[in-house]
């Protein structure tokens, strides 16, 4: 099978030929683990996700490496630890750097394992390879492509004749419209720091230019090289990282190893937004993945959302495109819950070969999700088709059909025709709720929600409507007050 993938590095479509049918390598930049991940940081490593399943279908699962990095070095990460350690926090401030940074790697995989998204083969963490991005450094330092000043090492970005080839804006450009930090202790004002000094009251090591801590584009070139080496297959990550990231990493890691290609495609996806909105805080529309997840949100629903658009396209998260998206696997889910069908084990299908065409061309996740609304289709006319049905949602991260029927969202939001006095109440606090928006009066509303709460029913308020949900301790005789 041809597979086919824009590359930045080119603006073109090609045919995809590793290096190495044997040895397939790719590299996504992975999160700074300060905090929980917001909804944009899943978006590529769901892309990255569906990119994997296709290339170890292709190839071999055990010909397929895939890493993706965690930076535990941050400003952002130091800045929280002090916070702890001024508030009475034990320990060393290091100590507290790598619990908050372990903390948060693990909220980071419960979130992405929520999503169906697998773990890459090597997760490294940049504190783990201080040793090699300083064995990096100084070697860059003796082919001339870096110096040291202050306690700094900077990399010269005009030793590289190659430098803004993938972002498609020379230096001179660069430095015109783009924002550049100033320091007199800089021969060039596009020249990046590689290694910084550290005080006394931050974390840091010990190298040839004093205690200092490592700058972030050298971190990334490091853990490939050692992970994956001087030349491998893919390289991605969100669009936001084609410059500075990704354009410096290219750079230290061809100057480096000149003899190399680093990355031979380069995958961007573009960014997301929420109901029209570049997702902020300032505007009261940022949240993260585990805000929706807690919400009642499944992880299979926020999957198919970001997979209904393409890649290379932004991607709007809105209220109704949840909605659409949960009302669809739970279509999907009742064949396979309804009639004779319940509970019957089908035997284990093959992957739809039109499914996988079009995540072949260029990962076209849409055209897929089309297939699957026609296979759908299909399966309710013919059994037989069971089986391929289940199989292709599972190779595109859809989980096992029987979990998500198994699963305490979609079997409670299937029971609830089971209780004639949920239906009713679910109409009653709509049209309350309808008329609390004109009165501004909501005590009745909170009223109901709250015995509804008390009842043990999860209540969902969207601009979709109004969702009663029964749980593990529904009594529907507390209902029978309201």
């Amino acid at each position: 099978m041809d597979i086919q993938l824009t590359n930045s590095k080119t603006r073109k479509k090609e045919r995809f030929e590793p290096i190495d049918p044997k040895n397939v390598r790719l590299y996504l930049c992975g999160p700074t683990v300060y905090d929980r991940a917001h909804l944009g940081n899943a978006r590529p490593v769901l892309v990255f996700d569906v990119l994997q399943r296709l290339l170890r279908h292709v190839y071999g699962d055990e010909h397929v490496t895939y890493v993706r990095n965690f930076t535990d070095v941050d400003d952002k990460i130091n800045a929280t630890a002090v916070a702890r350690k001024e508030a009475g926090a034990e320990g060393t401030l290091e100590e507290l750097v790598h619990e908050r940074s372990s903390e948060t790697i693990e909220w980071y995989h419960q979130d992405m394992d929520a999503l169906g998204a697998a773990r890459p083969d090597h997760e490294p963490r940049a504190t783990e390879y201080i040793g090699q991005m300083i064995a990096m450094i100084s070697d860059l330092i003796a082919k001339d492509h870096a110096y040291a000043a202050e306690g700094h090492v900077l990399f010269r970005v005009r030793s590289y004749k190659d430098y803004g080839a993938l972002s498609g804006r020379s230096v001179d450009d660069m430095i015109a419209g783009a924002r550049v930090e100033v320091a007199p202790f800089k021969e060039d004002p596009m020249d990046f720091v590689l290694w910084k000094p550290s005080t006394d009251d931050l974390p840091g090591w010990e190298s040839p230019w004093g205690r200092g801590r490592p700058g972030w584009h050298i971190e990334c070139s490091a853990m490939s090289y050692e992970l994956l080496g001087p030349s491998f297959d893919i390289h991605g990550g969100g669009n936001d990282l084609t410059f500075p990231h990704h354009e410096n990493e290219i750079a230290q890691s061809c100057c480096a190893h000149p003899d190399a290609e680093f990355a031979r495609v380069w995958l961007h996806n573009e960014m997301l937004q929420v109901e029209g909105k570049k997702m902020s805080k300032s505007l009261g529309n940022f949240f993260t993945v585990r805000d929706l997840l807690e919400q009642g949100v499944p992880g299979e629903v926020i999957r198919f959302v970001m997979l209904s658009t393409h890649y290379r396209k932004p991607m709007d998260w809105t209220e109704k495109k949840r909605a659409e998206a949960e009302a669809t696997l739970r279509k999907w889910t009742s064949l396979f819950l309804e009639g004779p069908l319940m509970n019957k084990r089908f035997s284990k299908g093959i992957v739809d070969t039109e499914v996988l065409a079009a995540l072949a061309d260029d990962l076209n996740t849409p055209l897929a999700i089309s297939r699957l609304h026609e296979m759908f289709r299909q399966a309710k006319r013919d059994e037989s088709l069971l089986g391929s049905f289940k199989a292709t949602l599972e190779f595109l991260g859809i989980s096992d059909i029987y979990n998500i029927a198994a699963s305490k969202s979609f079997s409670n939001i299937m029971k609830i025709a089971e209780f004639p006095i949920l239906v009713e109440l679910k109409d009653r606090l709509a049209a309350v709720r309808a008329t609390a928006m004109e009165t501004k009066d909501f005590s009745e509303v909170d009223r109901m929600k709250s015995a509804l709460i008390d009842a043990g029913v999860e209540v969902r308020m969207s601009k979709a409507g109004v969702e009663l949900v029964p749980g593990p301790g529904f009594d529907a005789a507390k209902l029978e007050g309201l």
